[in-house]
């Protein structure tokens, strides 16, 4: 079933302008604190890492500032890796699976590795349990020049303005029962498209980029993260989420073409993980952990590949 068929704004078969997406954002809610569940944990570690803002949401600068968390050791001559998490606010997992690898592991990387760590790139997205920003645009389909996306623009900027390659890009994101229940219904609805539902892969897994897909990297992070949690497997076609299995818990996208985050950097090792939190087999806690695993065996690889060049 399309979304557009059951979804409650708009006219079905007509795309939405103003007055829908004005309609659509009176309909949603604050329901937790950026404030109280990310920055103040940001500020607990301003005496191990650099803390700044890259900027701050227009919709409000002073509640929804933009924080980024570097390591001190900066040296040129080490390989520099992004991480990113809530470009997608509603995926707790990603926002608290950064914060989680900085605070517990990023420290036993510092030496080899500058670390630049975005946990919670859309701060309102994150507030209202949202996959959009207030107007209606995904962040993960805006990483493109002239960006429409407040939040997708501002990182862009700053990542630019390093001037510095970046060798390893991991953003952090779930997939949730609600992709299905909400998300692709919304997105049917304001493209006046068929979105058909796909199948919710019970487990974590990984989405690699079609041009440069690094399957070792990939299935390093696979390897690892079964430890902490169960991997997807293939739906009856051999796919997940609509894209062919490349190898175990791995299906590949193409980034650039489709703005994804990881796609903007153009890094030598990419991936986007993709961890299930409405499982009956996992905790909040697993998926945390799952997450900060995935980011330590994708530096885990990259350290020992480059001890043996």
């Amino acid at each position: 079933m399309s979304g557009s068929a059951v979804y409650t704004i708009g006219i079905p078969g007509q795309k939405w302008g103003k007055k829908e997406k004005e309609t659509w954002l009176s309909k949603q809610s604050i329901k937790r604190s950026y404030q109280d569940e990310v920055v103040t944990k940001i500020e607990k570690l301003k005496n191990q890492f650099d803390i700044a803002t890259y900027g701050a949401i227009s919709y409000d600068e002073n509640k929804y500032p933009l924080y980024v968390i570097t390591s001190l050791n900066w040296d040129e001559t080490k390989p520099t890796v992004l991480i990113t998490g809530g470009v997608h606010g509603y995926e707790t997992s990603g926002v608290h699976g950064a914060l989680g690898f900085v605070s517990s592991q990023a420290l036993n990387y510092t030496n080899q590795f500058n670390l630049i760590i975005t946990p919670c790139i859309s701060p309102w997205g994150y507030e209202t349990i949202n996959r959009w920003n207030p107007n209606a645009d995904d962040p993960n389909r805006s990483f493109y020049e002239n960006s429409p996306a407040a939040e997708s623009a501002a990182l862009m900027k700053y990542i630019a303005s390093l001037n510095t390659k970046i060798t390893a890009h991991i953003d952090l994101h779930e997939t949730t029962d609600t992709d299905n229940t909400q998300f692709r219904p919304a997105l049917a609805a304001r493209d006046a498209t068929v979105h058909d539902n796909w199948n919710i892969p019970d487990g974590f897994y990984l989405v690699g980029d079609t041009l440069n897909p690094a399957p070792d990297f990939q299935g390093a992070i696979i390897n690892k993260v079964k430890s902490i949690t169960h991997i997807a497997p293939a739906d009856g076609q051999g796919k997940i989420i609509g894209s062919p299995l490349e190898q175990e818990g791995v299906i590949n996208y193409p980034t650039s073409k489709l703005s994804l985050c990881i796609g903007f950097t153009q890094a030598t090792y990419s991936t986007t993980t993709e961890v299930y939190p409405d499982s009956d087999n996992v905790t909040d806690e697993e998926c945390i952990n799952a997450q900060i695993t995935a980011i330590t065996a994708g530096l885990d690889y990259i350290s020992e590949k480059n001890n043996h060049i």
